[in-house]
């Protein structure tokens, strides 16, 4: 074990944990008592006088250890609250090797931060049993949230994924409210307390502690079985959720079973447990979590009404459904031996999500959606100097949090994307299916991985692939002209684009993906494959067209000469999808770090007015949208930008109109969506009066109808933005009446788009009053922060209300915290600001969320430093154009 991780004694090992919650107070303080049989291997000969466990928040009553015949109480129980440990102190030394039982009870508190055992607020639908927990206004139910380290706030454990065991969970609850688990129900036992009684299910599958799970409450479900066959059986697979919202999780449970059959077919391992269930749980941290057996969702991520909600959320559900299910396999079966190598869960579940949601929907573009979502993301976050290796190490259980990030998962899912397009999809899938078999019921490294995937494909997948995974960071490749060759230079990409000598000494493997021809149609791969040097020469390259990594499947940035990058502009009728998302994201990002220029990059987007695609039209909002928020402070710079942008995507949103027609595809739904909220808050005179239209019949009552559910962003952004208090009045009141799934989220993505300091500070009020949930804060901030306007009284509300509001409020759950300062705060691009946000910090105990303070630093500053070197270039291009006078 590597000595730099803080983890337990690794003399004792559990084996099986016998869980009894009981007692539970269904309201007041929320309190329970538990009782736990933990059955432990003891080697140690030189004998011990105590025992470490994970505890946290916990009260230990007792403990009793049983070695063989003899029985020995703990006569002092200690806490050590920052490591998150409970010592049980035995008095005298035991000799003792071998089977051993530890006995235990405990109390613990039903906790509000989304972590451990908690509890969430909902309003009811329908007749309520007289039990379930309540207050003057909410209803509750109880569910678990464990990974990555909140097993231990829920029960005294040996909470470190390498320490599998069995599990057995028996729940005392009211008689009218249903009890779940990981595994189905074995028995039902009588209760001492009148109502109640025990449900007891059957023993788990060996599995880590953050995979445990359960939940109460009033809920109903819908339920299918699997095509294929299990132990001779059809799976039972459901979706449940709290009373009368059962029929919205229809759609989820169809993807459910196809992909559990699709998975056991692919990964020549059948699903292992008796049931699927999904759980729709109301306030959630993550968008879901991947219990085995008992898989727990967000709302919004696995409820879906085709007659309210918006398309996009048909999407949304699709993809997490697939990423939890592919999880039963990546990191239920087989776990990563410990967090450092999380990768090997998230980047795999990442992108055998979207190769099942390719496979049901293969009209969605999915891959296009990856390019364009997942692989330009990860390169926002690992373009900083703050980024971190795909394999990091973790010392301990509080530090793992903050690799739950966009390296784990989509840096992860885009290099797994690049190594399975360079051998090939069988052959990738056979080495996966041969690591699963090898390793199921156990933990595995990346080294594990890549030795079933050199088996399977006759490669050193290790040579190449190993600094991919342990360097931190992703090149840009550079390309030179020269008549019938091209020169190629890789170096390190940095946002700032100041990459020092001892910042550049990784040499990437970088598979080139190199097209060239007479022409785009007939055009072929070049017989140079990959680059395994900082620079080199590649000869027989026909200078009338070639392409450099076809379909952006390698992850790195390329640098084209500005001549080319203005011919690929002009042939991008021949360019897919993701090769447009390609070009466009490097252009920005190269002018960005300056190896190119935002001329260059606004010549290059001028050319794709007459753009039909959603993902290129999404690409390009994105990327000018950032550019704006950087120039936002030069009003002239600003003005002309909006201008430009408006005049972009004129055409292609009034071709688009507002009216969905029958038969119409997903994309041209969204590209609706897009473009018309998009037109709409630049200013865009025929979108703003029809948004204002259908929201004066909507909010009167008069044609509730007037709203197509996908555009409904589109309009109450408008209304917002135009009408001012009025509609953030309205909309809040929208926020706290829809009955919509998605309503609450689009109300406050919605209300961010207003225009001045006092209804930005009204709105931030509102987010942090008790009728905005938890998970939903952050929402209505990131949209707040991205909008310029409002961006000030962000950070002024978080200096103010530090003390009093913001770290009582999300402290509990650092994730949340952590997540709330990295999307309120890093669209700044001004390096007073970056120097008064280390200043306010400096002096404050950041663990938990340090890293992105880190994060925050760095692109605040790096954007500043592009800020001060392009707004003149960017200015005077913009007066050449006519865009600024």
């Amino acid at each position: 074990m590597a000595s730099d991780r803080d983890v337990l004694p690794s003399w004792v090992k559990p084996s099986h944990y016998d869980i009894f919650i009981h007692d539970i107070e269904f309201g007041g303080n929320f309190t329970y008592q538990g009782t736990l049989a933990i059955k432990t291997n003891i080697d140690k000969n030189d004998g011990f006088n105590d025992l470490v466990l994970n505890a946290l928040q916990l009260k230990v009553h007792s403990a009793e250890l049983k070695t063989g015949k003899d029985s020995n109480e703990a006569k002092n129980i200690t806490y050590e609250e920052k490591r998150h440990r409970v010592t049980l102190d035995f008095g005298e030394k035991i000799e003792y090797s071998g089977e051993a039982t530890l006995t235990l009870k405990f109390e613990g508190t039903i906790n509000n931060v989304m972590a451990g055992f908690y509890r969430s607020k909902y309003k009811p639908k329908g007749e309520v049993p007289a039990s379930v927990a309540k207050d003057d206004e909410f209803h509750y139910m109880f569910s678990t949230q464990f990974e990555s380290c909140d097993a231990r706030r829920a029960f005294p454990c040996f909470d470190e994924p390498n320490l599998k065991a069995t599990f057995s969970v028996s729940l005392e609850v009211p008689k009218d409210l249903t009890a779940l688990s990981n595994m189905p129900e074995k028995e039902i036992k009588p209760s001492k307390r009148e109502g109640f009684h025990t449900v007891v299910f059957e023993p788990t599958p060996v599995m880590s502690t953050y995979l445990l799970a359960w939940a109460v409450g009033d809920f109903e479900y819908v339920e299918a079985f699997t095509k294929r066959e299990y132990n001779g059986n059809n799976l039972p697979v459901r979706v449940y959720t709290t009373r009368g919202l059962k029929e919205q999780g229809r759609f989820a449970l169809e993807n459910c079973h196809k992909i559990v059959d699709y998975f056991s077919e692919t990964f020549q391992v059948d699903y292992p447990l008796p049931k699927v269930d999904l759980l729709a749980v109301h306030e959630f941290s993550h968008g879901a979590m991947e219990n085995w057996g008992l898989i727990t969702y967000r709302t919004t991520a696995v409820l879906f009404d085709p007659k309210t909600s918006a398309d996009s959320y048909r999407n949304r559900v699709a993809y997490v459904v697939a990423h939890e299910l592919a999880h039963q396999w990546f990191g239920n079966l087989v776990t990563m031996d410990w967090w450092s190598e999380l990768w090997l869960n998230e980047g795999f579940a990442t992108w055998v999500g979207w190769f099942a949601v390719d496979h049901l929907y293969p009209d969605w573009n999915v891959w296009g959606q990856f390019v364009t979502e997942s692989v330009q993301t990860a390169f926002q976050l690992d373009s900083l100097r703050t980024s971190h290796p795909i394999e990091v190490p973790v010392r301990d259980g509080p530090e793992v949090d903050q690799i739950f990030d966009h390296i784990s998962y989509l840096k992860g899912s885009s290099v797994i994307r690049m190594l399975s397009s360079h051998l090939g999809e069988k052959v990738f899938l056979q080495g996966v299916a041969n690591y699963l078999k090898k390793h199921q019921y156990g933990n595995a490294t990346t080294n594990d991985l890549w030795n079933a995937l050199s088996k399977a494909s006759g490669q050193d997948v290790n040579s190449f692939m190993d600094n991919w995974v342990r360097k931190i960071g992703f090149p840009v490749l550079t390309v030179a002209e020269e008549p019938g060759q091209i020169g190629l230079k890789q170096q390190r990409f940095l946002l700032a684009g100041d990459a020092k000598p001892e910042e550049d000494e990784t040499v990437w493997w970088i598979p080139l993906g190199l097209q060239t021809g007479d022409s785009m149609t007939a055009a072929s791969t070049h017989a140079t494959t990959a680059l395994t040097e900082k620079e080199t020469t590649i000869r027989d390259v026909n200078d009338s067209y070639y392409q450099v990594n076809k379909n952006l499947t390698g992850f790195y940035r390329t640098n084209y000469p500005p001549a080319r990058l203005v011919k690929l502009g002009e042939a991008r009728e021949n360019l897919s999808v993701e090769d447009k998302i390609g070009i466009i994201g490097d252009a920005y990002a190269n002018a960005v770090a300056g190896y190119g220029s935002t001329a260059g990059l606004l010549a290059l987007v001028k050319r794709f007015q007459d753009e039909q695609e959603y993902l290129v039209w999404a690409q390009i909002i994105n990327n000018i949208g950032t550019v704006r928020s950087v120039f936002s402070g030069a009003q002239d710079v600003s003005d002309g930008l909006k201008k430009f942008e408006l005049e972009l995507l004129s055409l292609a949103t009034e071709a688009v109109g507002w009216e969905f027609k029958e038969g119409e595809s997903y994309l041209v739904g969204q590209l609706r969506a897009q473009l018309t909220l998009t037109a709409g808050l630049l200013g865009h005179k025929g979108t703003v009066e029809e948004a204002l239209r259908r929201f004066d019949l909507y909010m009167s009552g008069e044609d509730k109808s007037a709203i197509n559910p996908s555009l409904r962003r589109t309009v109450f952004s408008v209304a917002i933005k135009e009408r001012g208090e009025s509609a953030v009045e309205a909309i809040q009141n929208e926020f706290l009446t829809t009955s919509s799934i998605d309503g609450k989220e689009i109300c406050l993505r919605a209300l961010g788009h207003v225009h001045t300091p006092e209804l930005a500070e009204k709105i931030l009020k509102f987010i942090f009053s008790d009728k905005v949930a938890m998970q939903d804060k952050h929402t209505g901030i990131v949209v707040l922060a991205n909008n310029a306007k409002a961006r000030p009284e962000v950070w002024k509300f978080i200096r103010t209300n530090w003390d009093t509001t913001i770290y009582p409020t999300l402290s509990g759950n650092l994730v949340t915290l952590e997540r709330f300062l990295r999307m309120g705060l890093s669209k700044f691009a001004d390096d007073k600001v970056a120097d008064e946000i280390a200043a306010f910090f400096k002096d404050k105990d950041n663990r938990g969320y340090d890293q992105g303070l880190k994060v925050i630093d760095d692109t605040i500053r790096s954007h500043a430093k592009y800020k001060n070197r392009d707004e003149g270039v960017v200015r005077e291009w913009l007066k050449a154009n006519g865009y600024v006078q």
